[in-house]
Order: C-alpha cells, then sequence, then structure tokens
C-alpha cells in the first residue's frame, strides 16, 4: 500500500470527509483491520481564504508548494490536494515534487466517462466555476461540455460556501436553493452535475436530485485509494 500524502484544511470539514472516505474504503477493499497508510499537511484556511479574495494567487501558490514538499519530505508516494479551487495551481505544485498529484478534475472526468455522459452543470466557489483551470481541463483534456449557473446564482454559491458550509453550517434553506440551481441546470441541458467544492456534499445529496450527481470528495478520495492499492507499475 502506497502512503497517501493529503494536503488539507480547506477547509477542514471537507478534510474529515477525506480521511473517513479513504479509511472506509481501504477496510471495503481489504477487510479486517485494514486502513490507510497516510499523513496529512493541513493548512490554517483563514491565510489561504484572505489570499484568494485579494487575488494574491502566487503568494497562495507559494503556500501550497510549500505543504505538498512537507507531505513528500513526511514520506508520502502521492498527493492530493483536498478542495476543488486550490487545483487552480495543481501544475505548479506538480512541477515542485517529485512525486505524482493526482488530480481531482482527473478523477472526476473519469467517473462521467463511466457514464457516457457529455454535458456537465459545475458547482463551486466562482474561482472553480468562472476561471478556465477547472473547466479548460475537463473540456481539452475529456471532451466534456461544461455549464454553470448564472452570475446571481454563482454569487449566491460562493456566499453560502464561504460563510456557511465552510464555517461548518448547514442550513436547509441553503440546501433548498442549490437544489433550485441544480433544477436550472438539468433544464439548460446538463446530464449531470459535479458538486465542485468539497464541501458541497456536507449540503446536497443523490437522494435530493433527480439527475446524477459527482460529489468530488467521494470520487477524488476513492481515487487516490485506488492508485495507492495497485503496483508499482501504475499510471496517472
Amino acid at each position: 500500500m502506497k502512503v497517501i500524502g493529503l494536503i488539507g484544511g480547506m477547509s477542514w470539514e471537507s478534510s474529515l470527509e477525506y480521511y473517513r472516505i479513504i479509511n472506509e474504503t481501504v477496510k471495503e477493499k481489504l477487510g479486517r483491520f485494514h486502513s490507510a497508510k497516510s499523513l496529512m499537511y493541513s493548512v490554517d484556511f483563514e491565510e489561504i481564504e484572505i489570499l484568494q479574495h485579494q487575488g494574491k494567487w502566487d503568494k497562495a501558490t507559494e503556500l501550497m508548494i510549500n505543504a505538498a514538499q512537507r507531505v513528500e519530505k513526511g514520506g508520502a508516494d502521492l498527493i492530493i490536494i483536498c478542495t476543488n479551487t486550490m487545483h487552480k495551481m495543481a501544475d505548479e505544485v506538480q512541477k515542485s515534487i517529485k512525486i505524482p498529484l493526482l488530480h481531482i478534475a482527473d478523477a472526476t472526468a473519469e467517473e462521467i466517462k463511466k457514464q457516457g455522459l457529455k454535458k456537465l452543470g459545475l458547482l463551486g466557489t466562482k474561482f472553480t466555476m468562472e476561471e478556465d483551470f477547472y473547466k479548460g481541463r475537463l473540456s481539452e483534456k475529456f471532451g466534456l461540455k461544461v455549464i454553470i449557473p448564472n452570475e446571481e446564482e454563482r454569487q449566491l454559491i460562493h456566499n453560502i460556501l464561504y460563510s456557511e458550509l465552510c464555517l461548518g453550517e448547514i442550513k436547509s434553506q441553503s440546501k433548498e436553493k442549490f437544489i433550485r440551481i441544480i433544477k436550472n441546470l438539468a433544464a439548460s441541458g446538463a446530464e449531470g452535475v459535479i458538486l465542485g467544492c468539497t464541501e458541497i456534499p456536507l449540503l446536497i445529496s443523490q437522494e435530493d436530485c433527480e439527475v446524477p450527481l459527482f460529489d468530488t470528495t467521494r470520487i477524488h478520495a476513492r481515487f487516490a485509494v485506488e492508485y495507492a492499492l495497485k503496483g508499482d507499475n501504475n499510471k496517472i
């Protein structure tokens, strides 16, 4: 079993889910008392959140590279970043380390392709929904068409993520708003919807919606386990 390195704390609520899912998946696959060989470097999300909203992505990249190098030095065989938004600097992070970084969009796209879907709605922070680092990767590398909510809905999602979910607050009225936005995306032709922020599954689950939902937290965590349990000749 390879050692899974996690860069967490963005927020710790979703990092907790990563740890749980990874260990549940290892036990599911290996049985008995098996759990994952893993180590996590957890950042102070206050620092990250400020840099995000000030547009200081270079400094945020430095923090992520530092975290990745600490995890690598700690003995990890692979790294996952436990958040969608901070994959904005995934390429720079990968260049700074010698071990593989498993990209959350790649893991999600592979799951989508298994279901034969082509047009997907994307929910996440405004950074993830509006910038090209995530949508572009899905379209250019995997041939998927990605649509996003309208501007008002994007701002609403962003506000709920940062003012509620990242603080561990779960509100029924916010859940209703997310369900309405998902229905709007389906009406616009989305065959499925990507929950492209690792906090969203704390609020919404498949049971809440008719359209297929892609829980990036669960997909990414299970993807890491699959990689960790393969032989040395595996490829990303």
